[in-house]
Protein backbone atom coordinates (compact mmCIF):
# COMPACT_ATOMS: atom_id res chain seq x y z
CA UNK A 1 0.00 0.00 0.00
CA UNK A 2 1.63 3.30 -1.06
CA UNK A 3 1.72 6.53 0.92
CA UNK A 4 -1.18 7.98 -1.11
CA UNK A 5 -3.59 5.20 -0.22
CA UNK A 6 -5.18 7.25 2.57
CA UNK A 7 -5.90 10.10 0.16
CA UNK A 8 -8.72 10.46 -2.33
CA UNK A 9 -9.67 12.91 -5.05
CA UNK A 10 -10.95 15.97 -3.23
CA UNK A 11 -13.37 18.64 -4.42
CA UNK A 12 -14.08 22.19 -3.29
CA UNK A 13 -16.50 24.84 -4.47
CA UNK A 14 -17.08 28.53 -3.82
CA UNK A 15 -18.58 31.33 -5.93
CA UNK A 16 -18.21 34.92 -7.08
CA UNK A 17 -19.40 37.98 -5.20
CA UNK A 18 -20.48 41.47 -6.20
CA UNK A 19 -20.54 44.58 -4.06
CA UNK A 20 -24.12 45.77 -4.39
CA UNK A 21 -23.53 49.16 -2.76
CA UNK A 22 -20.95 50.76 -0.51
CA UNK A 23 -17.68 50.36 -2.36
CA UNK A 24 -15.23 53.10 -1.33
CA UNK A 25 -17.50 54.62 1.33
CA UNK A 26 -16.92 51.47 3.40
CA UNK A 27 -13.30 52.61 3.79
CA UNK A 28 -14.61 55.66 5.67
CA UNK A 29 -16.76 53.78 8.18
CA UNK A 30 -19.99 53.38 6.21
CA UNK A 31 -21.58 49.98 5.50
CA UNK A 32 -21.16 47.97 2.33
CA UNK A 33 -23.38 45.19 1.02
CA UNK A 34 -21.91 42.22 -0.82
CA UNK A 35 -24.06 39.73 -2.70
CA UNK A 36 -22.90 36.12 -3.23
CA UNK A 37 -23.29 35.01 -6.85
CA UNK A 38 -23.82 31.28 -6.35
CA UNK A 39 -24.46 30.67 -10.06
CA UNK A 40 -20.90 31.76 -10.90
CA UNK A 41 -18.85 28.93 -9.45
CA UNK A 42 -15.20 28.42 -8.66
CA UNK A 43 -14.39 24.70 -8.54
CA UNK A 44 -11.18 23.06 -7.38
CA UNK A 45 -9.97 19.48 -7.53
CA UNK A 46 -7.07 17.97 -5.54
CA UNK A 47 -5.74 14.61 -6.79
CA UNK A 48 -3.01 12.56 -5.08
CA UNK A 49 0.17 12.36 -7.14
CA UNK A 50 3.67 10.99 -6.77
CA UNK A 51 4.92 14.55 -6.88
CA UNK A 52 5.82 17.28 -7.15
CA UNK A 53 2.60 19.15 -6.41
CA UNK A 54 1.22 20.84 -9.53
CA UNK A 55 -1.24 23.59 -10.39
CA UNK A 56 -3.50 23.98 -13.41
CA UNK A 57 -5.26 27.34 -13.21
CA UNK A 58 -6.04 30.07 -15.75
CA UNK A 59 -3.23 29.87 -18.33
CA UNK A 60 -0.72 28.11 -16.08
CA UNK A 61 -0.01 24.40 -15.81
CA UNK A 62 3.06 23.15 -14.04
CA UNK A 63 4.81 22.75 -10.69
CA UNK A 64 3.11 24.74 -7.94
CA UNK A 65 6.45 26.06 -6.70
CA UNK A 66 7.10 27.66 -10.10
CA UNK A 67 3.68 29.29 -10.58
CA UNK A 68 5.02 32.75 -9.74
CA UNK A 69 3.70 35.80 -7.87
CA UNK A 70 0.33 35.83 -9.64
CA UNK A 71 -0.54 32.53 -7.92
CA UNK A 72 1.07 33.32 -4.55
CA UNK A 73 -2.27 33.36 -2.72
CA UNK A 74 -3.23 30.04 -4.34
CA UNK A 75 0.06 28.50 -3.23
CA UNK A 76 -0.53 29.83 0.28
CA UNK A 77 -4.05 28.36 0.30
CA UNK A 78 -2.59 24.98 -0.64
CA UNK A 79 0.00 25.11 2.14
CA UNK A 80 -2.32 26.26 4.95
CA UNK A 81 -4.82 23.55 3.98
CA UNK A 82 -2.11 20.87 4.07
CA UNK A 83 -0.89 22.13 7.44
CA UNK A 84 -4.42 22.15 8.87
CA UNK A 85 -5.18 18.66 7.55
CA UNK A 86 -1.86 17.14 8.56
CA UNK A 87 -1.03 16.13 4.97
CA UNK A 88 2.19 18.12 4.64
CA UNK A 89 4.13 15.26 3.09
CA UNK A 90 1.49 14.53 0.44
CA UNK A 91 1.82 15.87 -3.10
CA UNK A 92 -1.36 16.87 -4.92
CA UNK A 93 -2.42 17.94 -8.39
CA UNK A 94 -4.52 21.09 -7.96
CA UNK A 95 -6.90 22.18 -10.72
CA UNK A 96 -9.25 25.17 -10.67
CA UNK A 97 -12.07 25.94 -13.10
CA UNK A 98 -13.96 29.23 -12.88
CA UNK A 99 -17.24 30.43 -14.37
CA UNK A 100 -16.08 34.06 -14.07
CA UNK A 101 -12.95 36.08 -14.95
CA UNK A 102 -10.22 37.11 -12.52
CA UNK A 103 -9.25 40.69 -11.70
CA UNK A 104 -12.75 42.05 -12.30
CA UNK A 105 -13.80 42.78 -8.72
CA UNK A 106 -15.78 39.54 -8.40
CA UNK A 107 -13.69 38.00 -5.61
CA UNK A 108 -11.71 35.56 -7.73
CA UNK A 109 -8.67 35.36 -5.43
CA UNK A 110 -10.75 34.58 -2.32
CA UNK A 111 -12.95 32.18 -4.28
CA UNK A 112 -9.93 30.29 -5.65
CA UNK A 113 -8.28 30.13 -2.25
CA UNK A 114 -11.47 28.92 -0.58
CA UNK A 115 -12.15 26.27 -3.22
CA UNK A 116 -8.59 24.93 -3.07
CA UNK A 117 -8.64 24.79 0.73
CA UNK A 118 -11.89 22.81 0.63
CA UNK A 119 -10.53 20.46 -2.04
CA UNK A 120 -7.31 19.75 -0.13
CA UNK A 121 -9.19 19.11 3.10
CA UNK A 122 -11.58 16.81 1.25
CA UNK A 123 -8.66 14.90 -0.29
CA UNK A 124 -7.13 14.45 3.15
CA UNK A 125 -10.43 13.47 4.77
CA UNK A 126 -10.32 16.43 7.15
CA UNK A 127 -13.42 18.42 8.05
CA UNK A 128 -13.39 22.09 9.09
CA UNK A 129 -15.93 24.40 10.67
CA UNK A 130 -17.07 27.56 8.91
CA UNK A 131 -14.92 29.81 11.08
CA UNK A 132 -11.88 27.63 10.45
CA UNK A 133 -12.43 27.76 6.68
CA UNK A 134 -12.76 31.55 6.90
CA UNK A 135 -9.51 31.85 8.87
CA UNK A 136 -7.63 29.65 6.40
CA UNK A 137 -8.94 31.67 3.44
CA UNK A 138 -7.90 34.90 5.15
CA UNK A 139 -4.35 33.56 5.46
CA UNK A 140 -4.22 33.13 1.71
CA UNK A 141 -5.91 36.49 1.08
CA UNK A 142 -3.17 38.24 3.08
CA UNK A 143 -0.79 37.29 0.29
CA UNK A 144 -3.08 38.80 -2.35
CA UNK A 145 -4.24 41.94 -0.54
CA UNK A 146 -1.98 42.59 2.43
CA UNK A 147 -4.67 43.41 4.99
CA UNK A 148 -7.92 41.98 3.59
CA UNK A 149 -11.17 43.09 5.20
CA UNK A 150 -12.57 39.58 5.12
CA UNK A 151 -15.53 40.60 2.98
CA UNK A 152 -14.46 38.51 -0.02
CA UNK A 153 -13.56 35.49 2.09
CA UNK A 154 -17.01 35.58 3.68
CA UNK A 155 -19.11 36.49 0.64
CA UNK A 156 -17.60 33.86 -1.66
CA UNK A 157 -19.09 31.11 0.51
CA UNK A 158 -22.12 32.88 2.02
CA UNK A 159 -25.70 31.80 1.23
CA UNK A 160 -27.06 35.34 1.65
CA UNK A 161 -26.05 39.00 1.27
CA UNK A 162 -23.59 40.34 3.83
CA UNK A 163 -23.42 43.74 5.50
CA UNK A 164 -19.86 44.80 6.29
CA UNK A 165 -19.00 47.81 8.46
CA UNK A 166 -16.08 48.66 10.70
CA UNK A 167 -14.55 45.23 10.37
CA UNK A 168 -17.77 43.47 11.38
CA UNK A 169 -19.93 41.32 9.14
CA UNK A 170 -23.46 40.06 9.51
CA UNK A 171 -25.95 38.38 7.15
CA UNK A 172 -28.76 40.39 5.59
CA UNK A 173 -32.26 39.32 4.63
CA UNK A 174 -33.16 39.49 0.93
CA UNK A 175 -36.86 39.30 0.14
CA UNK A 176 -37.05 40.64 -3.43
CA UNK A 177 -38.70 38.03 -5.67
CA UNK A 178 -38.37 37.40 -9.41
CA UNK A 179 -35.30 39.63 -9.65
CA UNK A 180 -31.91 39.05 -11.20
CA UNK A 181 -28.59 40.81 -11.26
CA UNK A 182 -26.96 41.05 -14.65
CA UNK A 183 -23.17 41.24 -14.40
CA UNK A 184 -21.34 42.68 -17.40
CA UNK A 185 -17.58 42.58 -17.89
CA UNK A 186 -16.17 45.86 -19.20
CA UNK A 187 -13.14 44.01 -20.53
CA UNK A 188 -10.85 46.32 -18.55
CA UNK A 189 -8.88 45.15 -15.52
CA UNK A 190 -9.66 47.42 -12.59
CA UNK A 191 -7.16 48.33 -9.89
CA UNK A 192 -8.80 48.60 -6.49
CA UNK A 193 -5.53 49.74 -4.93
CA UNK A 194 -5.19 52.58 -7.45
CA UNK A 195 -8.84 53.60 -7.12
CA UNK A 196 -8.87 53.60 -3.31
CA UNK A 197 -5.54 55.42 -3.09
CA UNK A 198 -6.58 58.05 -5.62
CA UNK A 199 -9.82 58.79 -3.78
CA UNK A 200 -7.97 59.01 -0.47
CA UNK A 201 -5.61 61.64 -1.89
CA UNK A 202 -8.50 63.68 -3.32
CA UNK A 203 -10.36 63.46 -0.02
CA UNK A 204 -7.33 64.72 1.91
CA UNK A 205 -6.82 67.59 -0.56
CA UNK A 206 -10.49 68.60 -0.82
CA UNK A 207 -12.54 67.18 2.07
CA UNK A 208 -15.36 69.73 1.69
CA UNK A 209 -16.07 68.46 -1.83
CA UNK A 210 -15.30 64.75 -1.49
CA UNK A 211 -16.62 64.17 2.05
CA UNK A 212 -20.33 64.82 1.32
CA UNK A 213 -20.21 62.49 -1.67
CA UNK A 214 -18.73 59.69 0.43
CA UNK A 215 -21.44 60.29 3.02
CA UNK A 216 -24.06 60.13 0.27
CA UNK A 217 -22.76 56.72 -0.79
CA UNK A 218 -23.14 55.58 2.82
CA UNK A 219 -26.74 56.82 2.95
CA UNK A 220 -27.57 55.08 -0.33
CA UNK A 221 -26.20 51.82 1.07
CA UNK A 222 -28.58 52.14 4.01
CA UNK A 223 -31.41 52.64 1.49
CA UNK A 224 -30.34 49.45 -0.28
CA UNK A 225 -30.31 47.46 2.97
CA UNK A 226 -33.87 48.61 3.66
CA UNK A 227 -34.98 47.84 0.10
CA UNK A 228 -33.62 44.27 0.31
CA UNK A 229 -35.45 43.67 3.56
CA UNK A 230 -38.72 45.24 2.35
CA UNK A 231 -38.68 43.51 -1.06
CA UNK A 232 -38.65 46.88 -2.81
CA UNK A 233 -36.85 46.28 -6.12
CA UNK A 234 -37.59 49.77 -7.57
CA UNK A 235 -36.09 51.44 -4.48
CA UNK A 236 -32.99 49.27 -4.77
CA UNK A 237 -32.69 50.25 -8.43
CA UNK A 238 -32.91 53.94 -7.58
CA UNK A 239 -30.17 53.57 -4.97
CA UNK A 240 -27.95 51.80 -7.52
CA UNK A 241 -28.44 54.53 -10.14
CA UNK A 242 -27.70 57.30 -7.66
CA UNK A 243 -24.64 55.48 -6.35
CA UNK A 244 -23.22 55.17 -9.84
CA UNK A 245 -23.75 58.89 -10.40
CA UNK A 246 -21.82 59.69 -7.21
CA UNK A 247 -19.03 57.26 -8.09
CA UNK A 248 -18.78 58.98 -11.47
CA UNK A 249 -18.53 62.37 -9.75
CA UNK A 250 -15.67 60.89 -7.70
CA UNK A 251 -13.81 60.01 -10.94
CA UNK A 252 -14.11 56.27 -10.29
CA UNK A 253 -16.00 55.38 -13.45
CA UNK A 254 -14.88 55.19 -17.07
CA UNK A 255 -16.74 55.99 -20.30
CA UNK A 256 -17.32 52.27 -20.98
CA UNK A 257 -18.83 51.79 -17.51
CA UNK A 258 -21.11 54.81 -18.01
CA UNK A 259 -22.13 53.51 -21.44
CA UNK A 260 -22.92 50.06 -20.06
CA UNK A 261 -25.03 51.37 -17.17
CA UNK A 262 -26.97 53.67 -19.50
CA UNK A 263 -27.56 50.85 -21.98
CA UNK A 264 -28.90 48.65 -19.18
CA UNK A 265 -31.32 51.33 -18.00
CA UNK A 266 -32.52 52.06 -21.53
CA UNK A 267 -33.22 48.34 -22.01
CA UNK A 268 -35.39 48.16 -18.90
CA UNK A 269 -33.09 47.68 -15.90
CA UNK A 270 -34.42 49.10 -12.64
CA UNK A 271 -30.94 50.31 -11.80
CA UNK A 272 -27.31 49.87 -12.82
CA UNK A 273 -23.89 50.76 -11.46
CA UNK A 274 -20.25 49.84 -11.43
CA UNK A 275 -19.28 47.28 -8.81
CA UNK A 276 -16.02 47.11 -6.91
CA UNK A 277 -13.16 49.57 -7.10
CA UNK A 278 -14.07 51.01 -10.47
CA UNK A 279 -11.70 52.27 -13.19
CA UNK A 280 -12.63 49.06 -15.01
CA UNK A 281 -14.03 45.74 -13.85
CA UNK A 282 -17.75 45.04 -14.05
CA UNK A 283 -21.14 46.71 -13.89
CA UNK A 284 -24.25 45.21 -12.35
CA UNK A 285 -27.86 45.82 -13.39
CA UNK A 286 -31.06 44.91 -11.52
CA UNK A 287 -33.91 43.44 -13.56
CA UNK A 288 -37.22 41.70 -12.90
CA UNK A 289 -38.60 39.08 -15.25
CA UNK A 290 -37.10 36.86 -17.94
CA UNK A 291 -37.86 39.17 -20.86
CA UNK A 292 -36.10 42.10 -19.17
CA UNK A 293 -33.16 39.84 -18.41
CA UNK A 294 -32.80 38.93 -22.09
CA UNK A 295 -33.17 42.54 -23.26
CA UNK A 296 -30.65 43.94 -20.81
CA UNK A 297 -28.05 41.26 -21.49
CA UNK A 298 -28.38 41.84 -25.23
CA UNK A 299 -28.06 45.60 -24.78
CA UNK A 300 -24.96 45.24 -22.64
CA UNK A 301 -23.30 42.93 -25.14
CA UNK A 302 -24.17 45.24 -28.02
CA UNK A 303 -22.63 48.15 -26.09
CA UNK A 304 -19.31 46.36 -25.75
CA UNK A 305 -19.39 43.95 -22.82
CA UNK A 306 -17.31 40.92 -23.90
CA UNK A 307 -19.28 38.71 -21.51
CA UNK A 308 -22.39 38.91 -19.34
CA UNK A 309 -23.91 36.68 -16.69
CA UNK A 310 -27.33 36.50 -15.08
CA UNK A 311 -27.75 35.75 -11.39
CA UNK A 312 -31.19 35.00 -9.96
CA UNK A 313 -31.49 36.62 -6.52
CA UNK A 314 -32.47 34.09 -3.86
CA UNK A 315 -34.92 34.83 -1.09
CA UNK A 316 -33.19 34.71 2.29
CA UNK A 317 -34.60 35.34 5.74
CA UNK A 318 -32.22 36.29 8.52
CA UNK A 319 -33.11 36.29 12.20
CA UNK A 320 -32.07 39.62 13.66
Amino acid sequence: MDRHSSLREGHGQTWAKAILLGEHSVVYGHPAVAVPLQDLRMRATARPTSGPSTLTSLDYSGPLTQAGPRFASVARAFEVAREFSGCLDQALEITTVSDFPHERGLGSSAAAAGAIIRAVLDACGREAAADELFALTQMAEQIAHGKPSGLDAAATCSPCPIRFQGGQMRPLSQRIENASLIIADSGIHGSTREAVGGLRRRYENDPDNIGPRINRLGALTQNAIMALDQADAPALGVAMDEAHAVLTELSLSLPILDDLTEAARSAGALGAKLTGGGLGGCVIALVTGESATRRVRAALEQTGAPETWSYRMRISEVDE
